[in-house]
Order: structure tokens, then sequence, then C-alpha cells
């Protein structure tokens, strides 16, 4: 089966990005690019929302196919359902259509941005790890990394690392709930 990893790179406070979507304080790094060519490399799927699909079309230009050869998934309630080349715009049930990618044929899956997305499959059990490139600064508001979920999620760290200009890389597996047995 496929393995489901929510990643991105967030302020310490937790924000994706500013609340008008900005990301200007992101710093990029030659680690931080070594560990994205990596896992590129393990991954031929995105699975994201509208809203970060939209923010992702304004940084790149307009571009509609944002990450060439990688099949590329949105989820919206308000975008018209369509397929284009590697992206395809979904109306469905996301958590439904993301166990289906699971038993699918391929590499893993890349789920990009946050929000009411990854909760939903936080939900559902279908992500497996997260990875962050921790950035140092305080944001103090923005797109939250993470909304509120239905319970607690656990993790096992896989790796910490420090990067020189002062990021942190971590990258957790979730820990699977095993179900309680009776005494009977």
């Amino acid at each position: 089966m496929r393995k489901v990893t929510f990643g991105g790179a967030p302020s310490l406070d937790g924000y994706f990005a500013r609340k008008d979507d900005s990301v200007d304080w992101l710093m990029w790094s030659k680690e931080a690019a070594t560990i994205m060519s990596d896992y590129w490399k393990t991954i031929d799927t995105i699975v994201m929302g509208r809203k970060t699909y939209e923010a992702a079309l304004k940084m790149k230009g307009g571009k509609e196919n944002l990450y060439s050869g990688m099949k590329s998934y949105v989820f919206s309630r308000t975008l018209k359902p369509q397929k284009q080349g590697d992206l395809e715009i979904v109306a469905g049930d996301a958590v439904k259509f993301v166990k289906r990618l699971k038993k699918a044929d391929g590499k893993d899956i890349c789920v990009m941005g946050g929000g009411e997305l990854a909760r939903s499959l936080f939900d559902a059990g279908l992500i497996d790890e997260i990875g962050f490139n921790i950035h140092p600064v305080l944001l103090g508001s923005g797109i939250p990394l993470f909304l509120e979920m239905k319970r607690q999620i656990d993790l096992e760290l896989l790796e910490c690392k420090r990067f020189k200009n002062g990021c942190v890389y971590v990258s957790y597996r979730v820990k699977r709930v095993k179900p309680r047995r009776t005494g009977k």
C-alpha cells in the first residue's frame, strides 16, 4: 500500500503562510533542497485543496501544470471538475478518493498544504508520515498548519536535522492505534 505524507514549511508558531497567503519569510537552503530532491523521487502523486492550489498558482505565475510529471489532484467544492494533463479537479469525497489512491499501484502520495483536507485525512487515518521544515520565525497569525481535529494523533520521531540557517527539519511516523481487546 502506498504511503501518504503530509508536509511543508511552517513558522515556529505553526503557520504555513501569512493571512494574505504570502510566504516572503521562507528561507530556502541547500539542505532543504537536498531533502526535497530525495523526497520527490519517492512520490508520483500530489493531493491538495483548492486554497493551496490557488496559492501555488499565484506563486508560479498562473502556470496550471504546477508539478510536471506528477499526477495532481485538487479537491474543491467550488471549482468545476475537470482533467487537464496530469492535473485533475475533483469534486468528490477526498477521503474516499485518497483511500482508492493508497490501494492503487504507484509511488507514495504527498498531501500539500493544510487545513480542511489534511484534517479530513488525519481523521480518517490516511496520513502515514509528516515532515516539516520549521522556520525560526513567529508570524503571530496566518494560515494555520493544523485545524482542530477529532482526536489526538500520536507520532514517532523518524528524523530531526538542524540546518545552518536556523531551520529544523523533522519527520514523524503516525502511530496507529491498536484496537482494544475485550477480556471475554
